[in-house]
C-alpha cells in the first residue's frame, strides 16, 4: 500500500513521521492510497480539509493533546492495522455567510459552525429552520450547529447533546443563552437548513467560525449538511469512532 505520511509541526509528530517513512516508504498525497495523519484532533481536521478533494481514506495516529479522531501511535504493523480498520464516513457542514460589507463567504466544517459575540454586548439572533422562524430573538453569547463527530467537542462543552454517528441528526446548541431562558437547543434532522440572522450587527457584532475558518462582522449565516463532500476515517476495531461516541455518554469525567 502506498502511504502518504503527514504530521503536525510538533517535534514528537515529526520524529514519528521520519520513523514511519523509513519503515514503510512515503509518496505524495496525490500518489497515495491512504493518508496517515500524525498529531491531534486539530491537525486531523486540517488534514481532512486539505486533502478532501483527493477522496482518500485517512488513518490518524495520536501524537497531540487531544485524539478523539485518532488511533494509538505504533510503529509496527501498520498495513495489518489498516486492513482491519473500520470506516467512519463524515459529512461536513457548509457555511454560507454574508458579512456587514455585503461580501459572501463559504467554508466547510467537520466539527461545528459556531457564532460568537465579538464584544461585551450579548448577541441578538433570529433562528430560522428551513422556511420557518423558530426564535425571533435569541439573546446569548452565541450558538452552534454540530455534526455527530463534533458533538463531543465544543458542543459538549456548551452542554449540547452527544449524537450517535449514524443518527442522521445535527445539534443546535446555544452558548450561554439569556432569553428565552428555558431554551437549551434542539436536535435537527440532518437535511435541515439553519439560517441565523444578526439583529443588531452594528451595536452587537458577531463572528462565525467553521472549524478553524473565521468570518467577522457577519449579518446572515446559512448552515446545511454537505452530503456530497464526505471523507472516510479509519479506526482500529477496538477504538472505532461510533463506540467512542457511545462511551462518551457514560464518561464520569
Amino acid at each position: 500500500m502506498r502511504f502518504a505520511f503527514v504530521a503536525s509541526d510538533i517535534s514528537v509528530a515529526q520524529q514519528a513521521r521520519r520513523k514511519l517513512v523509513d519503515r514503510y516508504g512515503d509518496v505524495s498525497p496525490e500518489q497515495a492510497e491512504l493518508i496517515v495523519a500524525l498529531g491531534g484532533d486539530g491537525f486531523m481536521l486540517r488534514t481532512l480539509h486539505a486533502y478532501r478533494a483527493l477522496e482518500l481514506p485517512v488513518y490518524g495516529m495520536k501524537l497531540g493533546r487531544v485524539g478523539f479522531l485518532m488511533n494509538k501511535h505504533k510503529l509496527d504493523g501498520l498495513p495489518e492495522r489498516v486492513g482491519r480498520a473500520h470506516t467512519a464516513s463524515l459529512f461536513p457542514l457548509q457555511m454560507q455567510v454574508t458579512d456587514a460589507a455585503g461580501a459572501e463567504h463559504t467554508a466547510l466544517a467537520f466539527n461545528e459552525v459556531s457564532l460568537l459575540r465579538q464584544s461585551n454586548q450579548a448577541a441578538h439572533l433570529e433562528v430560522q429552520l428551513n422556511d420557518t422562524v423558530k426564535l425571533p430573538n435569541l439573546v446569548c453569547d452565541g450558538i452552534m450547529v454540530a455534526t455527530p463527530a463534533g458533538s463531543t467537542a465544543y458542543n459538549l462543552s456548551a452542554h449540547g447533546p452527544i449524537l450517535p454517528l449514524d443518527a442522521n441528526v445535527l445539534a443546535l446548541t446555544p452558548i450561554s443563552p439569556f432569553r428565552p431562558r428555558r431554551w437549551r437547543g434542539a436536535i435537527l434532522p440532518h437535511r435541515t437548513e439553519v439560517i441565523l440572522r444578526v439583529l443588531d450587527p452594528g451595536k452587537r457584532p458577531v463572528s462565525a467560525t467553521a472549524d478553524f475558518h473565521e468570518v467577522r462582522d457577519v449579518r446572515t449565516v446559512s448552515i446545511r449538511q454537505s452530503g456530497g463532500q464526505g471523507v472516510r476515517l479509519l479506526f482500529d476495531p477496538e477504538h472505532n469512532l461510533e463506540q467512542r461516541i457511545l462511551d462518551e455518554q457514560f464518561a464520569a469525567e
